[in-house]
């Protein structure tokens, strides 16, 4: 398992925020699609059929999964840099870490500024902490 130093996983923040966005909006589109055929196939059941163009449900059908292929796309991509998704629809995101000879997560959630928040792996999203002095290695100053 890949671990990350905190500044190494801010660092691919803007790139991983770019993915999880278009995993995102894939899957809302995936959905949409979903919803319209599902409206489609109750209006069919309750007229006791209707005509149907069949050719615009297909284009529908190929479109729902170019989206569903797009969102898996960008969840690999982010799985092979090393980070995991832990739940698409919050936005969430770990970042295995090495705290001593234990491994914990960092922790992002889509729409925070940075990572500020860490757990450890039997503690999930609900035993979020604070970053403290273990994470936050401060650099040694450079003589002049």
């Amino acid at each position: 398992m890949k671990t990350f130093s905190l500044d190494e996983a801010q660092s691919l923040l803007p790139i991983l925020e770019s993915l999880l966005r278009r995993a995102i909006d894939a899957k809302a589109s995936a959905g949409l699609v979903e919803v319209d055929l599902q409206m489609l196939s109750r209006n069919i059941f309750l007229s006791g059929g209707m005509l149907v163009d069949v050719a615009a449900v297909a284009r529908k059908r190929v479109a729902q999964r170019a989206s569903v292929q797009q969102a898996q796309d960008a969840i690999q991509e982010i799985d092979s840099i090393g980070v995991q998704v832990k739940d698409l629809d919050k936005g969430l995101l770990d970042f295995p870490y090495q705290a001593g000879e234990q491994i914990v997560l960092l922790c992002w959630q889509l729409g925070e500024a940075k990572i500020d928040y860490w757990h450890t792996v039997e503690a999930g999203f609900e035993g979020r902490q604070p970053l403290d002095e273990r994470f936050i290695k401060t650099r040694p100053e450079r003589p002049n």
